[in-house]
């Protein structure tokens, strides 16, 4: 598969990606709506931020680093090794999800059994349910490596239809369920998940022709299962060492990545109500971090997680790791700092334009949403920083997926010196802010986490293309007519904001939406006329994923 075939699979995956987040968006807004009618906050709270956290720490910590450690190098490798590696995420599962478990039962504080009843099957359920899902890890991966597309778009999609639907049934008809109704659906939803993985390659690998059609590296079930070789050994350790240097990573990734959950659960600040209606009761106005973290993260979750996940396989799969731009294939070198340029300025544009025009309408998007309840208080200061918040996670997103793709073992050991010390100081630094400035602090310790980690990341890209002519940090500059244009557009929103919005009325509102729509047509064309490498890229983009669409 050439350079131009990944990058099109990759496009393709990252927009499927993109659909498939907005989806679930939509599904799981509609089904939080229904099931606050019929559920306590403080059921809602231990669901989305005890149980889903011991949930995502236990899959997080066991596959993580296997799957970042497996997607990497080139088709050059003995994949029954591979494999052999990737089934060991299950015993590890066990491990944490025994060890998580405890101290989810043990150490934490536990719930009012008369307010939240079964708290204890929750636990064991939710990391029952971690594990089955890892069950499935080696498949995941053989799919992604191989770019199935449609696999990842039919499994996910049926999983989360099945489980809001199992969800709703039993909240309509057994509400007294409580936790037992959460632990059934999640419960569901991994053994689903894995199903569609098993079943498709059952029926994939039943068919020769199909199989070898695909070019994959097995040709029967049995070859996906743990195996022994007489003449090789049953891992290979240079893929192991990898990934145990980015299991070290995840663990205190995961820390900055939950680390506002792992605030509220462990440091206790706020109660199961409180949580419940930051993490779930944002549509009734009970929480206005919620409502921030929704608006906020909406965009970033839609847009950079995709791509950040799409575009590692690309960079994994193009580059060597242990070799800098000098080394690697002089058209490989190239293709990856065109791709990772043009990546760094979409993700610059539209980090920018959030933070720009986010200032401006903050206010009137959540007097929209909330009311003057939302609008009048520190909402809009919440939203403003989540703005800026943005723009470094969108950033921070390109510049780490192409990191993580191209950094050597020891490299990444160095990485996870810096990382420690940044997840402790962003633990310690988000207790001192909550505690000072409330909800804000989780925003204002986010932001300075992610600076640390953009600024280490652009030190690697700079030392990495130093040698080579390319420059793909190229694309973190903008021409200064294009800067001149969202700096006005920034000035003019700014003052049909405090002239217009927002006690003055829907006519006065409906004319700041229309200034903001003029200055936001009138940046938009102005980087469409100044970034021309930019327009091209993404036009020949576009026909690749088409294309690659078609073979799929």
């Amino acid at each position: 598969m050439g350079n131009r075939e990944v990058l099109g699979q990759a496009a393709r995956l990252a927009s499927t990606g993109l659909l498939l987040q907005v989806v679930f968006r939509l599904i799981t807004f509609v089904l939080n709506a229904f099931i606050l009618r019929f559920l306590s906050k403080e059921i809602v709270g231990i669901v989305n931020v005890r149980l889903t956290l011991l949930y995502s720490t236990t899959v997080f910590l066991a596959r993580e680093a296997f799957r970042r450690a497996c997607l990497s190098g080139g088709a050059q490798r003995d994949w029954s090794q591979t494999l052999n590696l990737l089934w060991l995420t299950v015993p590890l599962g066990i491990f944490w999800s025994l060890l998580l478990g405890w101290i989810w039962l043990r150490w934490l504080e536990r719930p009012d059994p008369n307010v939240v009843p079964h708290y204890g099957t929750g636990v064991v359920v939710f990391g029952l349910s971690a594990v089955v899902e890892l069950l499935g890890e080696p498949f995941w991966v053989l799919a992604q490596a191989h770019m199935f597309v449609k696999l990842k778009v039919v499994a996910e999609s049926l999983s989360v239809a099945l489980r809001s639907v199992l969800t709703a049934v039993l909240v309509l008809g057994l509400p007294h369920w409580g936790l037992y109704i959460f632990s059934l659906a999640q419960l569901f939803y991994t053994a689903a998940l894995v199903l569609c993985y098993v079943g498709y390659f059952t029926k994939l690998l039943g068919s020769p022709q199909s199989a070898k059609q695909q070019a994959l590296p097995v040709s029967r079930m049995a070859d996906v299962l743990p195996s022994i070789g007489r003449s090789r050994a049953f891992l290979n350790w240079k893929e192991a060492k990898l990934a145990w240097s980015f299991f070290k990573q995840s663990f205190l990734k995961q820390i900055l990545t939950e680390g506002e959950r792992y605030v509220m659960t462990f440091l206790n600040v706020l109660n199961f109500g409180d949580q419940g209606k930051m993490k779930f009761c944002s549509g009734l106005i009970k929480g206005v971090y919620d409502v921030v973290n929704n608006l906020g993260s909406l965009v970033a979750r839609l847009i950079f997680q995709p791509i950040e996940e799409s575009f590692y396989i690309f960079f994994a799969k193009v580059l060597e790791r242990e070799k800098d731009a000098t080394r690697q294939k002089q058209e490989d070198a190239a293709a990856a700092a065109t791709v990772l340029e043009s990546l760094l300025k979409v993700a610059l544009l539209t980090g920018l334009t959030i933070t720009v025009f986010g200032f401006a309408y903050s206010q009137l998007a959540l007097d929209i949403y909330g009311g003057a309840m939302l609008s009048s208080g520190s909402g809009p200061v919440l939203l403003r920083s989540y703005c800026l918040y943005v723009l470094l996670l969108a950033i921070n997103g390109v510049t780490e997926c192409f990191t993580f793709a191209a950094m050597s073992k020891e490299e990444l050991d160095r990485y996870n010196f810096t990382m420690l010390a940044l997840s402790s100081s962003f633990l310690v630094l988000s207790y001192v802010l909550t505690r000072w400035c409330g909800s804000v602090g989780f925003i204002l310790a986010n932001c300075f986490s992610m600076s640390i980690r953009i600024t280490q990341s652009l030190c690697f890209i700079r030392q990495y293309y130093r040698e080579s002519p390319h420059r793909p940090l190229a694309g973190l500059c903008l021409s200064p007519v294009l800067l001149g244009a969202f700096a006005l557009s920034g000035g003019v929103t700014a003052v049909s904001e405090a002239l217009l919005c927002c006690a003055q009325g829907w006519p006065a509102r409906l004319a700041h939406v229309t200034v903001g729509a003029f200055c936001l047509g009138a940046t938009l064309g102005t980087a469409f006329l100044t970034e021309t490498k930019l327009i091209r890229f993404l036009r020949t983009q576009l026909g690749a994923s088409k294309q690659a669409g078609t073979t799929t």
